[in-house]
């Protein structure tokens, strides 16, 4: 299990993380990755400092979408979904699943540090089968 908010995305946490699952497995494993809930495309709002963290290719609109200018400061609407997806096939695994949940605009379900002051988590779970 790998947590990569924007963070861990731009440092590469699921380059390491799938460099380590072929490590410890067979070399022709297939590896499956499941995106647990994030903050979805639609509220992912992100400023210059956010979107300079991604290498260059990564920074247009299939990425990164211009949000209109308010406040005098430009800000974008950043997708971490495809962000992730696009990382972990060039990482070579194609079977991805999950990613349908948003946290931000799911209220009832989902706890988001973004939309509500305090404290509040959520966990999720992975466990192998023998």
């Amino acid at each position: 299990m790998a947590h990569a908010g924007w963070r861990g995305l731009a440092a590469g946490v699921i380059e390491s993380a799938v460099a380590a699952m072929r490590d410890a497995t067979e070399p022709k494993a297939c590896l499956i990755a499941w995106i647990g809930p994030c903050i979805g495309p639609a509220a992912f709002e992100v400023g210059e400092d956010v979107l300079t963290a991604f290498p260059a290719q990564e920074r247009g609109a299939s990425f990164f979408r211009p949000r209109p200018a308010h406040k005098a400061e430009q800000r974008w609407l950043g997708d971490l979904l495809a962000l992730a997806r696009r990382r972990l096939a060039q990482a070579g695994v194609t079977a991805v699943g999950g990613g349908l949940w948003c946290t931000w605009h799911d209220r009832a379900r989902f706890f988001s540090h973004r939309r509500q002051s305090g404290g509040g988590r959520f966990a999720t779970a992975i466990a192998l089968r023998a």
